[in-house]
């Protein structure tokens, strides 16, 4: 590989697994996010240019950290901004000198808490953190969140200007300010894991999504140990990501979770998710995620038992949607529904979901097809199967429900 592709590669896999480090750190003073992403986007520019000439650094993190900051000194120093900014805001400009960017793990959660902010509308709050702190591109954001891409940037465009505006300090708030945006924070993080799994992302974003997902969630568990939620959450990452590797084969098929060899899940992460749920269970207040995690513990049991107990799986999704009742929810009860009462009770529960989104709810007519080949009702599968198949994105998902279709009888033959 020529030095231009290495430092082109060296970039990308720094601003992959750093940039919202260096973004907490570099707006945390001024707290203008897009002044710190103006800063930041120059030094990754200066890199490009520079790293092919003086190869890569063996510090990347704390050159590009360097070279955004003298950028930002630039801007301040500036006489046309000397004219538009307060003195007092360009005086705390030097104070990130000497930062190492690996040792504040607290200023993304920081951040995250800047985003979750009660002066920030609350339907940006998640975008946001998905963005500034995970580095989540705009458009696989908007897709995510079904929004065209170009409002979806006007939005956080807006969330950024009002978090200069309003002044809000970059700081883990107190325990009084805590409740109020804990919620979107454990829901940022989460939306990073969500994101992973639909497969929206590039394979090496989805990557670096789950990892950073997971390192919030169990630093937040370290900072709030008594919070159920965070610890719920912390569990719930910890016991997806064991299983996340065998989704799919070698040669690249996706593997239904029957289909997975369990003997390949991480027991390591296994076992901290379940310490994770064993202590969020102890304080006697169950919620969401502590919920969530209970249903993956007990498909994460398969690995000691052999066998998947759908009973306690109905019990914890009746009870999930009795708390958050959403789409996806719905239709995993339905597939538990038709292990435990058969395909026809799944249906049913099926039948329930209506209006748009549940149309171009992928899962949902995914579960269906699989149902109604169950059920024995042929031309009915396959033209669900078409459907699913439609609102497919991912290759690996989409090739194996091809493949589903295909085995489902012709009728007509």
């Amino acid at each position: 590989m020529d030095e231009v592709a290495t430092a082109w590669v060296r970039a990308e896999a720094t601003a992959r697994t750093c940039y919202g480090r260096l973004l907490a750190l570099l707006a945390a003073r001024s707290g203008d996010i897009v002044a710190a992403e103006d800063a930041l986007a120059d030094a990754f520019e200066q890199a490009l240019t520079r790293w092919p000439d003086t190869g890569v650094p063996d510090n990347p993190q704390a050159w590009l950290l360097t070279v955004a900051r003298n950028r930002q000194r630039d801007r301040y120093r500036s006489a046309a901004h000397r004219t538009s900014v307060a003195l007092d805001e360009a005086l705390h400009l030097h104070t990130v000198d000497g930062l190492d960017p690996d040792a504040i793990p607290e200023q993304r959660l920081a951040l995250l808490f800047v985003c979750a902010h009660p002066a920030i509308e609350a339907t940006i709050r998640t975008p946001l953190m998905l963005q500034t702190v995970l580095g989540v591109a705009s458009q696989d954001i908007a897709r995510a969140f079904a929004v065209p891409a170009p409002t979806m940037l006007q939005r956080l465009v807006r969330a950024k200007r009002r978090i200069r505006e309003a002044c809000i300090p970059f700081t883990i708030p107190d325990r009084s300010a805590m409740p109020g945006r804990l919620a979107a924070v454990l829901e940022a993080v989460y939306g990073a894991y969500a994101i992973d799994w639909q497969g929206i992302a590039a394979p090496t974003e989805r990557e670096h999504l789950s990892g950073e997902a997971l390192h919030l969630a169990e630093t937040l568990a370290g900072l709030l140990p008594d919070e159920p939620e965070v610890l719920g959450l912390a569990a719930l990452i910890c016991l997806s990501s064991a299983r996340h590797r065998t989704r799919t084969a070698p040669d690249g098929r996706f593997l239904a979770p029957a289909e997975q060899d369990t003997t390949a899940w991480n027991g390591e992460l296994i076992d901290r998710g379940e310490r994770y749920l064993r202590n969020a269970h102890h304080l006697r207040r169950p919620g969401r995620f502590q919920l969530e995690a209970a249903i993956q513990s007990v498909h994460c049991a398969r690995r000691v038992t052999g066998h998947t107990d759908w009973a306690a799986l109905r019990t914890l999704h009746q009870a999930l949607i009795s708390v958050v009742p959403t789409l996806g929810g719905t239709v995993s009860l339905a597939a538990v529904l038709a292990e435990t009462d058969g395909p026809q009770a799944g249906l049913t529960l099926l039948d329930t979901l209506t209006g748009p989104a549940a149309q171009r709810f992928q899962p949902a007519w995914a579960a269906r097809a699989h149902l109604l080949a169950r059920a024995g009702d042929t031309d009915a599968a396959r033209a669900a199967f078409s459907k699913a198949i439609s609102l497919t994105t991912e290759a690996a998902v989409r090739q194996h429900l091809v493949a589903m279709r295909e085995q489902v009888g012709d009728s007509t033959g």
